[in-house]
C-alpha cells in the first residue's frame, strides 16, 4: 500500500502496512482524532513541517510516539524518530523516512490517533471533536438542531444545523449551560433573536406589468 503527496514522488509505505499485527487498528478513519497535517519537507534529512491540531504538542510529538498517517483510503502507522520546534514550527522525523526524497511522499497527509489514545482532560473540559454530532436543546424544551462542526477563531463557536439553516452558537458558559458529551447533548440558553438572524429571507415581491 502506498500514498503520495500532491506533486511529489510516491512514497512506498512498505509491507508493514499490510501486516496483520501492524496494520489498521479497526478504527474508522473518520472517528479517529486529527492531531496534525504534514505541510512540507524541511531540510535533507527526512524532517517535515507539521501543522499541529492539538493543545498537547510536546506530549503528542515526541520520539517513540506512534501516529496514523494517510487518508480514508490509505493509511499506516508511523513512529516518530525525532521532533523539535524551530522558528515556531513543529519539525518531525519519522522512522523509515531518512531523506527528503522519502519525506516528500508524506506531504498532505493527515496525522491521527484513535479516540482512546487522546490525552486526558480536566473535569468539565471537552475536546472540540466531541461536540460534533451533539443534539442541541433549549433549556425550555424544544430541540434546536445538531452540531455539524466547530469553529475556533479565538472564540469557539458551534455550527448548529437547524430547520432554518446553520446557526452559530457561542460556546460560552452562560449560553451552553449543560454539556454532556456522553449522552451527545448540549442544553443552551440562546440570546434573543439568534435563530431569526439565520432564517432565510422572504422572497421579494415584484410588480408584474403587461407590455
Amino acid at each position: 500500500m502506498s500514498v503520495g503527496g500532491s506533486g511529489s514522488p510516491r512514497a512506498d509505505l512498505g509491507a508493514e502496512a499490510d501486516a496483520p499485527d501492524a496494520a489498521w487498528t479497526g478504527d474508522a478513519w473518520s472517528e479517529m482524532v486529527l492531531v496534525g497535517r504534514v505541510a512540507r519537507p524541511h531540510g535533507l534529512k527526512g524532517e517535515v513541517v507539521v501543522h499541529t491540531e492539538t493543545d498537547f504538542v510536546e506530549q503528542r510529538f515526541r520520539p517513540g510516539q506512534r501516529l496514523w498517517a494517510g487518508t480514508p483510503a490509505s493509511r499506516r502507522a508511523l513512529t516518530i524518530r525525532a521532533a523539535r520546534v524551530h522558528g515556531g514550527r513543529v519539525l518531525v522525523a519519522f522512522e523509515g523516512f531518512p531523506r527528503i526524497e522519502e519525506a516528500e511522499g508524506l506531504v498532505g497527509l493527515e496525522l491521527r490517533v484513535p479516540e482512546r489514545d487522546v490525552m486526558p482532560l480536566a473535569p468539565g473540559v471537552v475536546y472540540q471533536h466531541q461536540l460534533v454530532g451533539c443534539q442541541v436543546d433549549a433549556v425550555d424544551g424544544p430541540v434546536i438542531g445538531r452540531v455539524v462542526r466547530v469553529e475556533d477563531g479565538g472564540a469557539v463557536r458551534l455550527v448548529v444545523a437547524t430547520d432554518v439553516g446553520e446557526v452559530l452558537v457561542p460556546f460560552a458558559a452562560d449560553i451552553c449551560v449543560e454539556v454532556n458529551v456522553a449522552e451527545r447533548r448540549i442544553r443552551v440558553v440562546l440570546p434573543e433573536g439568534l435563530l431569526e438572524l439565520n432564517a432565510p429571507a422572504p422572497p421579494r415581491r415584484r410588480r408584474a406589468s403587461r407590455p
